[in-house]
């Protein structure tokens, strides 16, 4: 394969230095490269994002015959370092409200629920702590990330207690006395400064890494070279910040997109220019060089499983002659909230069925006004939308649902789907766009 001009200058670069690369620029190519001609002695270190960019790495990176290069995502790292060979037990899913609850024995001073609200914050304020880059929680205001008046007053009001309940929580993880998180090994990680002993160190998708993840990338002594593309973070929202904007290295581009045509490139290159954050000089011309064949599915987007949820309601209800839909991923997964409550759980309290709901946080609300006061003192966004879906359509949602799914095509078919639902994360990890452009639903809040 011919490299462009970027990749050979990249390839031929020294010292510390960032990539900014559009989508389908073959960085993951140019990465192999700038590795390939390093001393094979070398010992190189490839960040990965996630388990899946991890595993796809090491095939790459075997096919290559780069035995020196050792994939890791930042998570892997920490627990081989932090857990492995100690006493500590991971637990396999989030804490969840009502665990914290009873672990801490929180009181609410006799308001209603207000140990499940204190139990919501505390959760947020820990993981707001274990993705920065602080030594101690209390160098942080976790007012700062709240924006809702009323969940503000709450906190306002309990903050001392809250914060008092986060460091027992963390001291009692640290002491091995409760389950850890996964956030909470690679916090101890970051604390502990770790010296990773590699000459090289490649940390890909740079843009949506946390503060923590960055510190230690920063830390090493290595060669560093980190990439991703400023205008593609979509973690955001879970306290990750845009490290290529953060790192003081030599910048470089990767411009030429191979995933897509011209007119495509232009298009993306029109919308970057409505970020209001993006000044004239910080311009990335997109070349576009792929392909394009015509596809006549749509698309819907959204950041959550529940935005993308209630558009694809939306969708079904107005336009009754569909017959072909596909979601990407697990289609049940979408009637669920990050913390397990499902859609079907708040029908069954909008109906006063107290005795069929499964999640205990649900479970213990008299009703859909003690339910709607909880979400505005946690401006917990996603419940807030369960309950939208089912003031809107209420005991139709079942209905709803089944026909959803009777019209949901298999993996094999899903370029003959007349509309695509995905979330953001999980359409990024599509090889190539499956659908037509015209028309992508952009929903900040869902």
């Amino acid at each position: 394969m011919e490299l462009t001009k970027e990749q050979i200058e990249i390839v031929n670069s020294s010292g510390n230095i960032k990539i900014n690369a559009v989508a389908g620029s073959g960085k993951t190519t140019t990465i192999i490269e700038y590795a390939k001609s390093r001393p094979k002695s070398a010992k190189i270190l490839y960040l990965a994002f996630n388990k899946s960019v991890k595993l796809e790495a090491m095939k790459k990176f075997s096919e290559q015959g780069l035995t020196n290069v050792k994939v890791e995502t930042a998570h892997s790292l920490a627990y081989k370092h932090i857990v492995m060979g100690s006493d500590y037990r991971v637990k396999a899913f989030s804490y969840k409200t009502h665990e914290i609850a009873e672990l801490l024995g929180l009181k609410g001073n006799g308001e209603k629920h207000n140990e499940f609200v204190i139990a919501n914050h505390i959760l947020k304020f820990i993981a707001f702590f274990c993705n920065s880059d602080k030594e101690k929680i209390q160098e942080l205001n976790y007012l700062d990330t709240i924006s809702d008046k009323k969940a503000r007053a709450f906190v306002h009001s309990f903050y001392d207690y809250i914060v008092r309940q986060s460091r027992l929580l963390l001291s009692r993880m640290d002491k091995g006395e409760i389950e850890i998180t996964h956030d909470f090994y690679l916090k101890k990680f970051q604390l502990a400064k770790p010296n990773l002993k590699y000459e090289y160190i490649l940390f890909d998708e740079g843009q949506d890494s946390s503060p923590a993840m960055l510190d230690i990338f920063l830390n090493q002594k290595a060669t560093k070279v980190i990439v991703g593309d400023t205008n593609q973070q979509i973690y955001g929202w879970r306290n990750a910040v845009n490290s290529l904007e953060k790192a003081d290295f030599k910048t470089f581009h990767l411009s030429t997109s191979f995933r897509f045509s011209q007119d495509i490139a232009g298009l993306a290159v029109g919308i970057l220019k409505y970020k209001s954050h993006l000044h004239p000089h910080q311009e990335i011309p997109i070349i576009g060089k792929g392909t394009s064949k015509k596809i006549n599915s749509k698309a819907v987007i959204a950041r959550t499983n529940l935005g993308l949820l209630l558009k694809a309601i939306e969708y079904v209800s107005e336009n009754k002659n569909t017959k072909r839909i596909y979601f990407e991923g697990n289609i049940n997964s979408y009637t669920y909230a990050d913390e397990g409550a499902s859609l079907y759980d708040i029908l069954k309290l909008y109906n006063g069925n107290h005795r069929s709901i499964k999640d205990n946080l649900i479970k213990s609300m008299k009703d859909m006004e003690d339910l709607e006061d909880y979400i505005k003192k946690t401006d917990d966004m996603q419940l807030g939308m369960m309950v939208e879906i089912v003031r809107e359509y209420g005991n139709e949602i079942p209905g709803i649902i089944n026909n959803i799914k009777s019209q949901h095509v298999d993996n094999d078919d899903k370029e003959k789907a007349e509309m695509v639902f995905s979330t953001v994360h999980r359409c990024k990890e599509w090889s190539m766009i499956p659908f037509s452009w015209s028309m992508i639903s952009s929903m900040k809040r869902n």
